[in-house]
């Protein structure tokens, strides 16, 4: 698998959280190249079964989100598209920014707003608040009303780039990074022999409230579960306690969230096969697929991989390839050591 592919083809997909149908079709055609089952429910996640060879029916679920944060059109104003966000966006980055206002036809556009010589000096000192903000497709006022509905969405258009060493650059990292991680341990396990069945699932609507994982995990009803994820990855202004070094390794978190043997096993396993790895304290609710699977039914031992971001929730998240790599090694042999669970 060439990581930084599988990469560039989920980030630059469009897949805002409600709206998953771009990024899903990537997901599946990297997930039927390993799986024995491949579906998508009606929340819209796609889940890949990889059966095991043990004579039981144990399953094992691994949960990554593929939706991302984004746009979404509120009024037509003289040609021009308002908007709101979907998910937690910060509207310093929002001015200047390339978009595709997913209409009847996609459309690009640029995020404009009132030009810098005609603000006030007072307003020049604040950040413009998106409600000041528009999209410009450059379309008269009648072909923007013809194509454009309230309602519809709008995706950032930011190119997935490779910086210098092993580091790439792009949009939807969060967390389409993840989901390549997935692929890259249905990769390994190919090769390998596991008991239990592996469930991979790119879970939709999770920036809105983990809503895809509330519902495959109902569905799939597992005997574990592990979510991969990105964490806030080290960069200027952030202390260390806050943070998880970029390139040093997934992050094994630890909290109440986590079932503490399978997090125990997991290190075990990284330390044998000198799998750089960190540990990421959580003490209240992760925010993550692992919160919503945790509470699935009666309960699911769940495990969270974070892997290392920076400039989370912006179109530049930057991390390293080799992260991604690591984490799905990790993945795979776990599951290709599974046997009893908890350990004896």
């Amino acid at each position: 698998m060439n990581t930084f592919e599988v990469l560039k083809k989920l980030s630059e997909a469009p897949g805002v959280a409600g709206n998953e149908s771009g990024v899903s079709q990537i997901v599946a055609e990297e997930f039927k190249k390993y799986v024995d089952e491949l579906r998508t429910d009606a929340l819209g996640n796609v889940i890949g079964l990889k059966k095991g060879t043990g004579p039981s029916s144990r399953r094992i679920m691994l949960a990554a989100h593929m939706d991302e944060i984004g746009l979404m059109v509120s009024e037509i104003e003289k040609g021009f598209i308002r908007f709101t966000t979907v998910g937690g966006i910060d509207d310093r980055i929002l001015l200047g920014q390339e978009v595709i206002v997913h209409g009847l036809k996609p459309l690009p556009g640029i995020i404009a707003s009132k030009p810098p010589h005609l603000l006030s000096p007072e307003e020049r000192k604040k950040v413009t608040p998106k409600d000041q903000l528009f999209v410009d497709v450059g379309l008269p006022e009648e072909e923007v009303k013809a194509l454009v509905r309230v309602g519809d969405f709008i995706s950032f258009a930011a190119k997935c780039v490779r910086l210098q060493g092993d580091m790439a650059s792009g949009k939807a990292f969060d967390d389409r990074a993840s989901v390549a991680a997935l692929v890259c341990c249905l990769e390994h396990l190919s090769q390998m022999k596991h008991r239990w069945d592996v469930y991979a699932v790119a879970t939709s609507q999770e920036e809105m409230g983990l809503r895809g994982a509330v519902v495959s995990a109902y569905g799939i009803a597992p005997d574990l579960a592990i979510a991969i994820d990105v964490g806030f990855g080290d960069s200027l202004g952030l202390s260390d306690a806050e943070t998880i070094k970029v390139g040093k390794g997934p992050a094994i978190a630890i909290g109440p969230n986590f079932h503490p043997a399978l997090r125990e096993t997991l290190v075990k396993i990284a330390q044998e096969l000198e799998i750089p790895y960190q540990t990421e304290a959580i003490p209240g609710p992760s925010g993550t697929d692992a919160w919503a699977i945790q509470v699935s039914r009666e309960g699911v031992p769940t495990a969270l991989l974070s892997i290392p971001l920076r400039y989370m929730h912006t179109p530049v998240e930057t991390l390293s390839l080799k992260d991604i790599e690591r984490t799905g090694l990790l993945l795979a042999h776990f599951i290709s050591r599974l046997e009893k669970f908890p350990p004896e």
